[in-house]
């Protein structure tokens, strides 16, 4: 016997979901429901139309309810928002948008994919013409209209997440002064406050006014445009707001069916995307995911997870097995001429789940440093410091970011450890990586801190060490001229140490520092074999710079 499927939402999940049932079987019966007039578009995609790198908007439309239909046979309803579920007779209640007509519609399995919703705070001004949210094609087409018709020649982003960064991007090319606001201390939360730092930079250097650790207040429509009330009590003049804050599960649906949350407010699913109720299931941004660190409850609105689960979903319903194995949260964000990208957990959230941890930090070449064009990676990786367990890694550079990310996130996937790293065989050559990758080089700084052979200090506790301490600088003076150094430093160039042990206490912790941990290293060694008490500073002055800038 046929099953009648309907699925709730056409995008991302809900058109995966689709693809695959009519994949499984011919004979079913595939309605999808979608309240917008688009299915299955490149939504990740719509910042970049709006800058112009996607010139075409048809570009963004991967499938249309006409392909959709002849190539899967699928019975898809655009502009019909479903707007209730009787679970117990196993039926929807769905409204044409055009025309207002309700009826029901029978279901032998229900699949809900409503997406997530942009998160509007509540104040005065929000709901002015001017201020505008980015979740689908006619919020995109807004914006453009916006900009094409009025030209505006400023405008907000409240919020640093990645639809603010890419938007701020879009409407600097589009020659638009920006302005970032975001409460809290950093830009792209994903990451830790010191590697945001280089991001910092690099949206000012294109001309992006940070507004960080603040929040907007109100909005007031003038003649001249809008003006913004901050919580630090300053004030800003501004021709339009993007609001790019986050986004929160489309839930309204499931708590009128009945259906369980989670304490994110996701719709609960287990691992074969069934929901509290029977004969429905649900997938993409409105489920609450477990994270596959930490075991917590998680919230991630990212398309590949979405795409496997609705996948999973079908699976199930046609009687193939089939299991969703929690979320690493594996992202990338463009940030101009930078990609910032990380996996697993971070170690703000490690620390607030009390989890045990040790970080390092590399600073190496995305590709030979001989061979032209070579450029820094800034590597922060997380492990347990007993077994070396893989526990999160962010990454930060012009080049190769998603390269060593991918592959950090298949060894956290595989429960591989840190001596795994030291063992990786990469691709070599020199226009693309180094005899020693970033990643190898990973591994053996932290694979040394796992067996005791290699005692670390870190950036943020230089000042404790150095109470107690000597810190010495072993980087050659030209470097500290054009650099500068940590105060209190004591400079013996590495080349020279051997030379200087009369003026090394023995008595006292030496904390050495280069410029990213390679020849501190060495030095390291060198004073702990010659009977001295030496701590390295992970990462070099490179990090110690990262992290004295947090908030900046």
């Amino acid at each position: 016997m046929s099953k009648k499927i309907v699925i709730v939402g056409g995008v991302a999940g809900g058109a995966s979901a689709a693809a695959r049932a009519r994949r499984l079987s011919e004979d079913a019966q595939i309605i999808v429901f979608e309240r917008d007039s688009f299915i299955s578009f490149a939504n990740c995609g719509l910042p970049y139309h709006i800058g112009g790198e996607i010139k075409e908007r048809s570009a963004l439309l991967v499938q249309t309810p006409e392909s959709m239909k002849a190539r899967f046979n699928l019975d898809i309803r655009i502009q019909t928002e479903v707007i209730s579920i009787d679970a117990a007779a196993k039926s929807v209640t769905v409204r044409e948008l055009n025309g207002g007509q309700e009826y029901t519609e029978s279901y032998d399995e229900m699949i809900l994919s409503p997406g997530a919703v942009p998160i509007v705070p509540p104040i005065d001004g929000v709901d002015s013409h001017s201020v505008f949210t980015l979740r689908n094609i006619p919020d995109m087409d807004r914006i453009i209209r916006k900009i094409n018709i009025e030209s505006p020649r400023s405008a907000v982003v409240v919020g640093g997440g990645y639809i603010g960064i890419e938007m701020a991007e879009a409407l600097i090319q589009r020659g638009i002064e920006t302005t970032m606001v975001e409460l809290a201390n950093q830009i792209m939360p994903p990451i830790d406050p010191e590697m945001a730092v280089p991001l910092h930079q690099e949206m000012r250097r294109h001309g992006v006014r940070l507004q960080l650790s603040d929040a907007v207040d109100g909005i007031v429509e003038t003649g001249d445009g809008l003006e913004l009330t901050m919580r630090s009590g300053k004030t800003i003049a501004t021709d339009m707001v993007i609001l790019a804050i986050g986004v929160r599960p489309e839930n309204t649906l499931a708590k009128m069916a009945g259906l369980a949350l989670g304490e994110k407010g996701g719709i609960q699913v287990n691992s074969a995307m069934q929901t509290s109720i029977e004969h429905i299931w649900a997938v993409g941004d409105a489920i609450e995911v477990k994270d596959f660190v930490t075991g917590m409850a998680a919230q991630i609105p990212l398309a590949g997870p979405a795409n496997r689960q609705g996948r999973i979903a079908a699976d199930n319903i046609f009687g193939h097995p089939s299991r969703y194995k929690d979320s690493l949260g594996t992202g990338i964000c463009k940030v101009f001429e930078l990609s910032a990208a990380s996996t697993g957990a971070s170690e703000k959230l490690l620390q607030a789940q009390g989890t045990r941890f040790e970080k390092i930090y590399v600073h190496g070449a995305d590709h030979a440093n001989y061979y032209p064009g070579a450029t820094q990676i800034n590597l922060k990786l997380l492990f347990d410091p007993q077994d070396g367990k893989i526990l999160g890694a962010q990454a930060i550079g012009a080049k190769g970011v998603d390269k060593r990310i991918d592959v950090l996130a298949t060894a956290i996937r595989g429960g591989m450890t840190v001596f795994d790293l030291e063992e990786f065989e990469l691709c070599y050559a020199p226009p693309f990586g180094s005899a020693k990758d970033v990643i190898n080089q990973a591994g053996f700084v932290a694979s040394n801190v796992c067996r005791g052979e290699h005692e670390i200090c870190h950036a943020v506790n230089v000042p404790d060490c150095a109470s107690d301490g000597v810190l010495i600088d072993v980087r050659n003076p030209t470097e500290i001229g054009v650099l500068g150094t940590i105060d209190e430093a004591m400079n013996i160039p590495v080349n020279n140490l051997r030379d200087n042990l009369h003026r090394l206490p023995k008595d006292k912790t030496l904390i050495v520092f280069c410029a990213v941990g390679l020849r501190g290293y060495v030095a390291y060694k060198m004073l702990t074999n010659l009977g001295y008490k030496v701590r390295n500073l992970t990462g070099g002055y490179t990090t110690y710079q990262m992290v004295k800038r947090i908030g900046m």
